[in-house]
């Protein structure tokens, strides 16, 4: 009777190799598992590359980004001002002094007195745009030295038109410095009349069609003027032939004032 041929109980490993157990124990070249430090930490283990060109293309791409970002706004907002310009044309307002007069000036130290009545023409000369202004408040120096306050009244300034504003202005029982009263007599003893310079404050809120602005300061200055102390009861007039006056947008930012 011939002789069965049985099966070896343990199947052979694919690609005709032996298991980890019977390498091991017929003394295998394979390595055992778990492996060893040596194993884990081969010297001839290819090393991953550095992740650092990664990072710089990362802050490259986004650095790329915010520029076209901010080139994109900065477009968006020369086109905006661009259609806004040739719709509505915006020009600033002008204003004028037609006529001042001295009714009293007193070097007297150290009170000094001083009255005088002002008229200032306001024009707008836009078509499209019109204004609203706030009191205005009043300010005549001359050589940096104050020699009198005032306001205007607030006012609403229309397209294409021109607003008459008179108003006071005074300082009653100033105390001033003797060299600044010294100063004063010493050049109207010299050129009977003193270099005079007024400024106008104020705050404006725009109106462009439908859509009004929040309020803006601005200010005039005007410059050129001349005054003389006038003699007995009869106010002297200013010479303001070569006036001319500036408006200013005066932009406050926490406590600058630009």
């Amino acid at each position: 009777m011939a002789d069965r041929v049985y099966p070896s109980s343990k199947p052979a490993a694919p690609n005709g190799t032996t298991t980890a157990a019977g390498s091991a124990f017929n003394g295998g070249s394979n390595p055992s598992f778990p492996a060893n430090k040596a194993q884990l930490y081969n010297p001839t283990r290819p090393i991953p590359p550095p992740r650092h060109k990664h990072r710089r293309s990362c802050c490259c791409c986004c650095c790329l980004f915010i520029t076209f970002f901010i080139v994109t706004i900065i477009l968006l907002a020369a086109i905006a001002g661009a259609i806004f310009w040739v719709l509505y044309r915006p020009k600033t307002p002008s204003f004028n002094v037609q006529s001042l007069q001295v009714t009293q000036f007193n070097l007297t130290s150290p009170k000094f007195t001083s009255k005088f009545n002002l008229t200032v023409i306001a024009h707008n000369p836009n078509k499209k745009i019109s204004f609203f202004y706030d009191p205005i408040n009043i300010n005549f120096s001359s050589d940096d030295v104050d020699i009198g306050d005032g306001s205007l009244p607030a006012f609403t300034h229309d397209t294409k038109a021109s607003k008459t504003l008179k108003g006071d202005v005074a300082s009653s029982g100033k105390n001033l410095e003797d060299l600044e009263i010294s100063g004063l007599r010493s050049k109207l003893k010299n050129k009977t009349t003193l270099p005079l310079v007024i400024k106008l404050d104020t705050k404006v809120k725009v109106k462009v069609g439908n859509l009004k602005t929040k309020k803006v300061g601005i200010r005039v200055k005007c410059g050129g003027i001349k005054i003389s102390v006038p003699t007995g009861k009869s106010p002297s007039k200013a010479t303001n032939e070569n006036v001319k006056c500036h408006v200013d947008i005066r932009i406050k930012i926490w406590k600058w004032t630009f």
